[in-house]
This record gives structure tokens, sequence and C-alpha cells, in this order.
């Protein structure tokens, strides 16, 4: 995983909401920080800030020391699941989960690899061959983990990921993805 800092960061909108107020945050490498607080305090604007999907009013962020205020979401080698998951209605479960995989020019041999390693271990392998609408919320929330994941990111944030769960299923998701994180962090 990647440093972030976020420096003197800024979210004002056109309507004057001054939704995040000088953000000063520092997240080292491979640690793991969770954002808490009320509902309409900033959180889901911030990590959309830091993903690139909300433009920054003023302040600066970097990743691994780089400023990237300026880089469109693709090049900032975040990977984003967000509660209201996004899913191409017209692909299968593979063909989402390889997607960005395809976009990165990856091997075919590579993105089948990694597709399946990742389909495994959210335990979606059985309905690798299934479109969104076939699948449950949490099977569709799974499909949008491992979209992020497959691709390896620099930073990888999460805003209410297993919303859609069963109770069973958090447990065993919260395990894989401390897992991940464990497995993921560089040395």
């Amino acid at each position: 995983m990647a440093r972030l800092e976020l420096k003197n960061l800024n979210k004002i909108y056109p309507d004057g909401a001054h939704i995040i107020k000088d953000a000063n945050l520092t997240i080292e490498d491979g640690e793991f920080t969770v954002f808490v607080g009320p509902s309409g305090c900033g959180k889901s604007t911030m990590l959309r800030m830091v993903a690139g999907l909300e433009e920054i009013s003023s302040g600066e962020m970097c990743l691994d020391n780089e400023v990237v205020n300026n880089l469109s979401p693709t090049d900032r080698g975040i990977g984003m699941v967000f509660q209201s998951y996004a899913l191409y209605p017209h692909m299968t479960v593979y063909e989402n989960i390889a997607f960005g995989l395809k976009l990165a020019k990856k091997s075919k041999q590579q993105i089948d690899d990694a597709v399946r390693q990742v389909a495994e271990m959210l335990e979606l392998t059985k309905l690798l061959e299934q479109r969104p609408s076939q699948l449950s919320g949490g099977q569709r929330q799974r499909v949008a983990i491992g979209r992020a994941i497959v691709r390896n990111p620099k930073l990888f944030l999460l805003d209410e990921p297993l919303s859609n769960l069963d109770a069973s299923l958090r447990v065993r998701m919260r395990l894989q993805l401390a897992d991940y994180h464990k497995n993921s962090s560089r040395p």
C-alpha cells in the first residue's frame, strides 16, 4: 500500500457549504485507518476526494510523496468500493472483476489467474458466469470488492463495503479483508 498525506485539504461546494476544513492527515504505508463519525460529517466526501471523484477545493494530497490533486482517478492507482457498488450490468461477474486488468492490458493468463484467485477468496467462483441482475445485494458487493482488489491498488478505499452482507458472511469477509491487508502491505 502507499503512504497517503493530506495537507490543509478543503472541500467547498458552489453553494458555500464547507464540508472538509483544513484536513491534515498522514497514513503510513501498511497502516489500516478507519474514519468514524455521524452521518453527513464528510467521511464519504473525504474518501471521494482521495479517490479523485470529488475535486479538492484547496490543499494538497500526496501518494508516496507525489502530489496527485490533478491526476484522474484511474491514474491514482486507487481501488475503491463504495456502499453503492457500481457493476456493469451487461458483463458477467468474471468480466466485471477482470475489467480493470483488461484496461491495464494484462495478458489473458494474468487476468484469468487473478480473477480466479480473487473469486475464490470472496466465495464467488460458482457465480463467475452470472450477470449482476442474477445476484443478491451481498454477492454484488463482493464482486465490487473483487474488482477493486484484483488491480492490486496502491491504496484501497472502502466506504461501508460490507453493509449488504448477512452477519456470518460479513464476519468471513472482514477476516478475508484483514488477510488481504496483511499480505498486501509492503515489508
